[in-house]
């Protein structure tokens, strides 16, 4: 059973999470959720322990409990600039502060996060699959993506996407190889990977 609260309080909590860190392809999503303390979603959880199908239904459902939820995304050209850790800190503080409402509270999945200016954090360690508003952040991040993904894959059908999003798999990785990586892939993470090939 997921928490619903970090503490009791009565401090305004915002769950953060991201989604296509691990990607090849361009941007890295975040979102950031508010959930009231009445909000009840039985099936909410770790979006990678989610069906898409799930997923979706889900997401219409926290788009339509949350007090505010925001999404956000930083640029494969940030990636590479910035790295993909601090990029993805960037996707979150911009969910952050899209949100109409100004928490007090973050709740952030993973152990690392670079300081909102205004807002104290609390980073936990596979957080999704602990607290309510991380995972339906989780779950907005993730689908949110794969959207953006399936337009991706429309303009550059050559990679697989639709499927892989973006993710290395090996024929993800022989059609980079053969056809050359996309105006969409990521620099820094594509001159890392070794080729692959049948010869």
């Amino acid at each position: 059973m997921l928490e619903l609260n970090y503490s009791a309080d009565g401090l305004i909590e915002c769950g953060c999470d991201e989604a296509g860190r691990g990607s090849l392809v361009g941007d890295v999503f975040a979102a950031a959720v508010i959930l009231p303390d009445h909000c009840v979603i039985p099936e909410l959880n770790d979006s990678k322990k989610l069906t898409e199908k799930v997923r979706y239904r889900l997401r219409l459902r926290i788009e339509q409990c949350a007090v505010a939820w925001a999404v956000g995304r930083a640029s494969a050209e940030e990636i590479d600039k910035y790295n993909i850790l601090h990029a993805s800190f960037l996707a979150m503080h911009r969910a952050i502060d899209a949100l109409h409402i100004l928490p007090e509270r973050l709740l952030i999945d993973g152990n690392r996060f670079d300081a909102h200016s205004k807002i104290p954090h609390h980073c936990i360690i596979k957080g999704d699959a602990k607290f309510a508003s991380i995972a339906a952040a989780s779950i907005l991040a993730k689908t949110y993506r794969d959207d953006y993904m399936a337009a991706a894959h429309k303009r550059y059908p050559s990679y697989g996407w639709d499927r892989n999003k973006g993710y290395p798999t090996p024929l993800h990785r022989k059609n980079i190889e053969q056809f050359g990586p996309s105006p969409l892939h990521r620099y820094s993470f594509i001159k890392k990977i070794s080729p692959i090939s049948d010869r």
